[in-house]
């Protein structure tokens, strides 16, 4: 089977572009001395986590208990959580532990002793991060050494938890105006969790790991001194914010949405069969934010032959999106007619992978195979 022949709309993951974006950072990691942790909610799949492996990340994340669950299934050995779980699905959590190593975080003192009271009568210590709010203001505790210390070494008395460091997620670099933002973002992120650990070693806990992690402050982070651990997820496939953000170009996305032309009502209108059930409502983020619901592409080839560079395609605006249609407006002499193929960046790769039974991984030469997404809607 080739793209050509595929139904339409399908999410494709070109071959070449994703093994490319997960070699990138695993090499800048180990250039650094991190251990990489890719986040596996963008691609929830078992095969593109093995690739990540493969390549030297020492084990994952997954954004659920049920998508670590799918991937404990799938044989991978070591999943950290960083997500606030509550001890009502304890003994999710139990059985999991069971059969691999797993580790979660920690934010709210209530929910840590609950999880101790869990553990210990389960005779089983599990290992904990304590998470840190650094500037996003989600999940995590305020950084202020006053009450964090003491919250921290609380924590560390706990039986049934083994404490083992700091984990952070600096998400406001999705809303930076310039690279200057970003590497402040990531300094600033650094620093607070040196500052918490030195803090905390003073008291006499020791906090042997500090882990950070996302994608548009990979490139800064990687380079923030006393940081041991890094977790980026988007990376993999990249996505038009990504692109607005400066962490790679249109041509390193790998994900794509393949769409027919359904319609053609208007010289300046066609409809495309892809709608926010595929490409997603999110709208675009980065320095100077693109209208619309993602980018059509053209591809050329490279000046050597030996690459097709995807571009994007001025005269294609996809201005509305509704459930199975994305209207899109056209400027100059496109000449799109109903039948012809296009392929589409989205703004947001990590949400079209949960919109989809299965992605088609595309070789150099168009040929497809089924890529399933096996921890599809994977939410409890």
């Amino acid at each position: 089977m080739t793209v050509t022949t595929l139904p339409t709309p399908a999410v494709l993951i070109d071959q070449h572009r994703v093994s490319r974006n997960i070699a990138r950072l695993a090499q800048a990691t180990a250039a650094a001395g991190l251990r990489l942790r890719p986040h596996t909610k963008t691609h929830k799949s078992p095969v593109v986590a093995r690739w990540q492996l493969a390549a030297g990340a020492v084990g994952i994340c997954c954004a659920k208990l049920s998508e670590a669950e799918v991937f404990a299934d799938a044989g991978i050995s070591d999943i950290r959580i960083p997500y606030p779980l509550h001890p009502a699905v304890a003994d999710r959590l139990l059985a999991l532990a069971r059969r691999t190593h797993v580790s979660f975080i920690v934010d709210h003192l209530d929910v840590a002793r609950g999880w101790s009271r869990v553990l210990s009568e389960a005779g089983m210590t599990v290992d904990v991060l304590v998470k840190i709010d650094v500037g996003f203001h989600r999940c995590g505790i305020a950084p202020a050494t006053d009450t964090a210390v003491p919250f921290i070494t609380a924590v560390a008395q706990l039986p049934g938890l083994r404490l083992v460091g700091l984990l952070s997620h600096a998400g406001q670099a999705y809303h930076a105006a310039s690279e200057a933002d970003l590497r402040t973002m990531a300094e600033e992120e650094a620093a607070t969790l040196r500052a918490l650990q030195a803090a905390c070693a003073a008291q006499g806990v020791a906090l042997p790991e500090l882990s950070a992690g996302a994608t548009p402050t990979a490139r800064f982070s990687v380079s923030q001194p006393g940081l041991t651990e890094y977790r980026a997820g988007n990376y993999v496939y990249l996505d038009r914010t990504q692109v607005g953000l400066g962490a790679g170009t249109l041509d390193d996305c790998a994900l794509t949405v393949l769409a027919r032309v359904v319609s053609a009502p208007a010289p300046d209108r066609v409809v495309l069969d892809a709608g926010s059930k595929t490409l997603s409502s999110d709208g675009a983020r980065g320095f100077t934010p693109g209208t619309g619901y993602g980018v059509v592409l053209r591809h050329r080839p490279d000046a050597h032959g030996a690459h097709v560079e995807q571009l994007a395609d001025p005269s294609l605006t996809l201005e509305r999106l509704s459930e199975e249609h994305a209207t899109v407006r056209v400027t100059g002499n496109q000449a799109l007619v109903p039948g012809d193929l296009v392929r589409i960046v989205p703004n947001h790769s990590c949400v079209v992978s949960n919109l989809v039974d299965q992605a088609w991984l595309v070789d150099p030469h168009h040929s497809v195979t089924a890529l399933p997404i096996a921890a599809r809607g994977c939410l409890t």
